[in-house]
């Protein structure tokens, strides 16, 4: 079975890293898997059945957060003792937070004029922005090893997801 006081990276044979082999992350699941899925212990007994199950559901967990960049950064994060804490701290570089104001005005404009061209370039903007502070994020964490500022880059992140799903749910009211 598994071992269970391996962090998630350790687990899959990784560097505690946020630009991670993503291929290999992959081909580890899937092989770590393969040893512990409980399929594989049908007929053995409770114990190794239970172990069994709790080692897929480990490795499933740990597959599920290494995947995503947001939950990816929040465990190296944890692995280092800093909360993000994103429930509690929403202070915000006034910059970010006119941006934000900026983009849910464009929102607002383009689902009271239903113009979904116009919804389709703001998810283009947002996905460039996305990708422009998980660079930033993986030199703090990587590079800097900068874990106040990159929990701030998570806290931004955060703000980005509430953005994606207003545009997503502005384009699914469109095509209904």
């Amino acid at each position: 079975m598994i071992d269970f006081s391996k962090n998630y990276f350790a687990l899959f044979g990784l560097e505690p890293k946020f630009q991670t082999d993503l291929a290999h992350l992959e081909q580890s699941f899937r092989a770590l898997q393969a040893q512990v899925h409980p399929d594989k212990f049908s007929s053995a007994g409770d114990a190794e059945r239970r172990l069994s199950m709790q080692s897929s559901t480990h490795v499933n967990e740990a597959y599920q957060t290494l995947k995503q960049p947001m939950s990816r950064a929040r465990y190296l994060l944890s692995l280092h003792g800093v909360d993000t804490q994103e429930e509690t701290n929403t202070a915000m570089p006034a910059d970010f937070l006119m941006q934000q104001m900026e983009w849910r005005e464009a929102i607002g404009e383009a689902t009271e004029a239903a113009d979904a061209a116009a919804l389709d370039h703001l998810t283009n903007q947002l996905r460039h922005a996305i990708k422009s502070l998980h660079d930033e994020l993986g030199h703090q964490l990587d590079q800097q090893h900068d874990y106040a500022g990159a929990a701030g880059a998570v806290r931004k992140l955060r703000f980005f997801d509430k953005l994606r799903e207003e545009i997503n749910d502005a384009l699914e009211a469109l095509e209904t």
